[in-house]
């Protein structure tokens, strides 16, 4: 199952393998920024040369650091720590940001993200040249690196999000609760499951209670004129017009 974050929308989507042509087709001709981890079945939705305007990749910074934590918390690396400490510069900026429009977010970034990124790849650059190959540290080091150009997109704008800690949140629930998908009885009740999530998941986005929404929701329902029916999805209002619009 693969998530959508699209504004305020959530969308769940069952496919019955994780390979990369599953999420070809799900995207379709969509075009944009898409944040993704290292799998190497999304490497593709970023080669298409048919479309004059690509599907261009951005990495997440939660990713990256989690490999620095990880080694840190294991066996207290120093390099991890500095690296993990250099990192949390990045997102204190983003901290400063919170409020700003986009054209404010962008300078801050160019101004005070962009110094901090540059030390950090001259220093993971000049650490790596320092570090056995195939150890963990070199791993970390080398993740980070070889994904320097999706990571840092984000701060040549004022849109761009540093990473999908978003969507994390969104997915924990069903990655801790895997397990139990396997008795969910078909591929078409994993299908409604999506659906269900989705309208869930959308809500907890929305600030909405979902069993609040969908008790609500289903009073309605039996009356409710198919002409209105968006009016029932669980969003704002604000938003729900921003959709009416586009």
């Amino acid at each position: 199952m693969r998530t959508l974050l699209l504004a305020t929308i959530i969308v769940f989507d069952y496919q019955s393998s994780r390979s990369g042509a599953c999420v070809r087709q799900f995207l379709g001709d969509w075009q944009g920024h898409l944040m993704v981890d290292d799998y190497v079945g999304y490497k593709a939705s970023f080669n298409n040369k048919k479309t004059e305007v690509p599907c261009i990749e951005l990495a997440c910074w939660a990713h990256a650091r989690r490999k620095f934590f990880d080694l840190y918390k294991s066996d207290q690396n120093p390099m991890a720590k500095e690296a993990v400490e250099r990192i949390s510069g990045l997102y204190d900026i983003e901290r400063q940001c919170n409020g700003l429009d986009d054209a404010a977010r962008q300078q801050l970034r160019a101004e005070q993200s962009q110094p901090i990124l540059d030390a950090l790849h001259q220093w993971l650059t000049e650490t790596r040249a320092r570090t056995a190959t195939g150890g963990n540290s070199a791993k970390a080091i080398d993740y980070t690196l070889r994904r320097w150009t999706s990571l840092t997109r984000y701060a040549k704008t004022g849109h761009l999000p540093i990473d999908n800690n978003p969507v994390e949140n969104v997915i924990r629930p069903i990655a801790i609760g895997k397990k139990n998908w396997l008795f969910v009885g078909s591929e078409r009740a994993v299908q409604r499951a999506a659906v269900i999530q989705s309208l869930f998941g959308t809500a907890k986005l929305n600030g909405l209670n979902p069993e609040t929404w969908l008790k609500d929701t289903l009073e309605k329902l039996p009356t409710w004129p198919n002409s209105r029916i968006d009016e029932l999805l669980p969003l704002t209002p604000e938003a729900i017009e921003k959709l009416m619009v586009k």
